[in-house]
């Protein structure tokens, strides 16, 4: 037995330069991958969306939020996939700034979290369609604070392919919990979008009140649109600069259900 484990692969030890290379090529060489969701367009009240962009994110001309929630066919496992985000600018760039997103995979945390600083939870993501309707719905805590349902009203022009920013802010708690352990950075992410099949909704959007996630203080005010349909997109973000630590510590909550959960610290191995 000690023989043989004398020649086993560690798992844990380090990488060859090769396999992480492999790593990487893999990653670039995934096809398209589609999703099927809804996607939610409303007016709210721009007081609401100032009061939630940390600087130096500011509001465009439009006060409008934007929800999607999608199933994504991921190869091996299925996940759902929801977005609430608000319309920012940075400077001349227009894109939305996501509050919460939540997803039905810890998979699917790791890369957006740690890399891009999108602040994604785990949750409950759900799009149903029957013959004439579609209900799409995201959840966390046993609560579904956005639900989306109406009736499937016919096909829609394809869009051309389109480009959307998106703004994160990427940062690490401090040790001690007195901030940051270094200067947050504000990301850019750019997704390239393709659409193969759209489709007109006529319905609402419920949401429903929830201390963890407290989209309620964006009302539907006037629905600009919802859709349902399938597209694919890639993405590649940059940092565009470092941020002022003491200006985004007031918004931090914004990324926990309880900003203390950063200073948890729970007994090993437990």
């Amino acid at each position: 037995m000690a023989r043989a484990r004398e020649h086993a692969r560690v798992r844990y030890g380090a990488r060859t330069e090769r396999e992480i290379a492999a790593t990487r090529t893999a990653g670039a060489r995934l096809a398209d991958i589609w999703s099927t969701g809804v996607v939610a367009v409303w007016e709210t009240d721009p007081d609401a969306v100032a009061a939630v962009l940390p600087p130096p994110l500011k509001p465009t001309g439009s006060p409008l939020v934007r929800v999607t929630i999608s199933k994504v066919d991921l190869p091996g496992y299925p996940l759902g996939a929801g977005s609430f985000a608000v319309a920012a600018a940075h400077g001349t760039a227009e894109g939305w700034y996501p509050l919460v997103m939540p997803m039905t995979q810890e998979r699917a945390l790791t890369g957006g979290r740690e890399v891009f600083g999108e602040p994604k939870k785990l949750g409950e993501v759900t799009v149903e369609r029957d013959d004439g309707g579609v209900r799409a719905v995201l959840a966390r805590h046993g609560i579904a604070f956005v639900e989306v349902r109406g009736t499937v009203g016919g096909e829609l022009p394809l869009p051309e392919p389109s480009r959307r920013t998106d703004f994160y802010f990427k940062f690490l708690p401090a040790v001690d919990g007195s901030g940051f352990d270094a200067d947050p950075v504000l990301v850019h992410c750019v997704r390239h979008e393709k659409v193969r099949r759209l489709e007109r909704v006529t319905g609402e959007v419920v949401l429903r009140e929830s201390a963890y996630d407290p989209v309620a203080d964006l009302p539907v005010l006037r629905l600009r649109e919802i859709t349902l349909g399938e597209k694919t997109s890639d993405q590649s973000g940059r940092v565009v600069e470092r941020v002022d630590a003491q200006a985004l510590l007031p918004y931090v909550h914004q990324r926990y259900d309880d900003p203390l959960q950063i200073l948890d610290a729970p007994p090993e191995g437990s």
